[in-house]
Parts: C-alpha cells; sequence; structure tokens
C-alpha cells in the first residue's frame, strides 16, 4: 500500500511539474504581419510566405517582358550586353518595386545576371 500511494504521488508531482514547466516555456508567438509590405528581409519565414502568396496570383511585370526569353539561363551564364538589359530595368523602377520585380523574376524563372546582383541588393536594401 505505501509503494503505491508513493507512486501516485510521484506521478502527481510529475504531472505538476511538466504543467509548469510548458507555461513558462518559450512562448511561440505568432507574428501577424501587415502583408508582404512589412518583409524587409529579417524574416526569413515572412519572405518565404511572401513567396508562396505571390505564386498563387497572376505575375506582375515591369515592362520588362524581354526578359523573359533569358527564363532558365544560369546567373553566370549572362554576356556584359545582356546583363545591361536587366540593369535598365533596375535602374528604371522605383525602390519600392524593386523586391517585387526580383519575385517576379523568381517566379518567370529568371535569375538575375551575377553582374547586376550586387546593385539589386544594394537596392532592395
Amino acid at each position: 500500500m505505501t509503494y503505491t500511494l508513493l507512486i501516485i504521488g510521484a506521478l502527481v508531482l510529475l504531472g505538476i511539474v511538466a504543467a509548469l514547466s510548458q507555461r513558462h516555456g518559450d512562448d511561440d508567438t505568432v507574428v501577424v504581419a501587415d502583408g508582404c509590405a512589412s518583409c524587409n528581409g529579417d524574416n526569413d519565414q515572412c519572405e518565404q510566405e511572401c513567396m508562396m502568396e505571390a505564386a498563387t496570383k497572376p505575375i506582375e511585370y515591369y515592362d520588362d517582358e524581354e526578359l523573359d526569353v533569358y527564363a532558365g539561363r544560369e546567373s553566370d551564364a549572362y554576356s556584359d550586353d545582356e546583363a545591361d538589359e536587366f540593369r535598365e530595368v533596375l535602374t528604371t523602377l522605383l525602390p519600392t518595386d524593386v523586391k517585387g520585380w526580383n519575385r517576379s523574376l523568381i517566379l518567370r524563372g529568371i535569375n538575375v545576371p551575377d553582374q547586376i546582383k550586387d546593385e539589386l541588393v544594394m537596392m532592395m536594401e
């Protein structure tokens, strides 16, 4: 009988400890973004969710339909003249449109030429 009470007491104590540790454990707070405009590059989950959301919508073009011929090309396979075509579009964009343009290229299967990646990243920041 004593062993039974000890086992029951131990189980109750273990249950209390488990319940307390869950209450004071890590808080998995869900951050609700105000849309993709609030993604600033610091939160990979926000960027990923925006890409998934963008994939379900029609692709937005930025007067750059001529770049579709480069779909599937590796980023290191562009000539300087071809990279200048991308640079021309990039330099005419509003700063607020640069991230959207990059998403548009990704969704269209177009890799940005290595020659302009630094410029693109600087404009996205």
